[in-house]
């Protein structure tokens, strides 16, 4: 079953922050907030909710295609990464005269994070169409440019093939009909907790009465595990506890490329939750997104010890 991850493709500019963000952020000055944080340590990785989504769901085997958009100015060395991974290019559009999407990024010590984010050609994201790639039977629309969101929404549902929807960092572009709608398009939501919260007061819709729209909403909740609400029931899914907390960053997709690679495989709720939930555990053990590499065979020893069963 190939998947196709319309997202972003982006440079992630990874900064760390020796110290704690609530240190020196006044909470009654926040008018005239005027910060700087020394940050003595950067890197540049690949990152981009697509790409990281389909490097973790390569990694477990599963048959992931990119769509997205990438700069004509920097796009080469992106190019490379994914020949390098076997991941195919077919669905990357590569645009002239503008660069790719670049998200900077600084971590305190408490993992909290903030992010500046140029989107670059990830605004034209809409000139690809999700029902012109061939053999497509899963689909996540996870976050991109607004136009492109609701476009390849519209797309995935007319051509009835199963979507995640996905708005992370996209959320804010919507209000609470469009997200009514995107909701309605969709199978699957998959949202954190903050997301989950905001969602429902946009919408007017309870947890529950979003999960009855869909056939699952996926509620990750950080080190508390996550929750996966279907057909009327809630399924929890307990965190796997990491080895060691380097970086936070692309977790999230991490967990997602596990949610694909166990609906790809149709595996139960509570099976696909826990795969999800190691994948990001996998992730935040190393720095960047796309570093982890652990074998198929390392990832199903990990699942077992954890717990006590092994992957169908």
């Amino acid at each position: 079953m190939a998947t196709l991850i319309c997202g972003s493709l982006a440079y992630d500019n990874i900064m760390t922050f020796q110290g704690r963000f609530r240190d020196h952020i006044l909470p009654e000055q926040v008018h005239i907030l005027n910060v700087s944080f020394l940050v003595p340590t950067m890197r540049r990785e690949f990152g981009g909710c697509a790409g990281n989504i389909a490097y973790a769901l390569k990694l477990l085997g599963g048959d992931a295609r990119i769509m997205a958009t990438l700069g004509a100015v920097d796009a080469q060395l992106y190019l490379d990464r994914l020949d390098s991974l076997g991941l195919t290019k077919a669905h990357v559009r590569v645009l002239p005269d503008t660069y790719s999407a670049q998200a900077m990024i600084t971590t305190d010590l408490d993992n909290n994070q903030i992010t500046a984010f140029h989107p670059g050609a990830m605004m034209e994201s809409h000139l690809n169409r999700a029902d012109e790639a061939p053999g497509v039977k899963l689909g996540i629309v996870a976050p991109d440019g607004y136009d492109g969101m609701v476009q390849h929404s519209e797309q995935f549902a007319a051509a009835g093939i199963p979507f995640i929807f996905d708005p992370g960092q996209g959320l804010p572009l919507f209000d609470g009909a469009q997200l009514r709608r995107m909701i309605e398009l969709a199978t699957y939501v998959a949202v954190n907790d903050y997301e989950a919260k905001l969602v429902s007061n946009k919408t007017g819709w309870s947890i529950e009465e979003i999960a009855g729209r869909v056939q699952a909403l996926i509620v990750t909740r950080g080190e508390h595990g996550s929750q996966i609400h279907h057909a009327g029931q809630c399924e929890e899914i307990p965190v796997v506890h990491a080895a060691r907390v380097l970086d936070p960053t692309g977790c999230g997709d991490a967990f997602r490329g596990g949610l694909l690679y166990g609906i790809e495989k149709g595996l139960d709720w509570a099976t696909t939750g826990r795969l999800a939930s190691l994948m990001g555990a996998l992730k935040i053990e190393q720095q960047g997104p796309q570093n982890y590499a652990p074998s198929r065979g390392e990832i199903d020893e990990r699942f077992k010890q954890a717990f006590g069963y092994g992957l169908q």
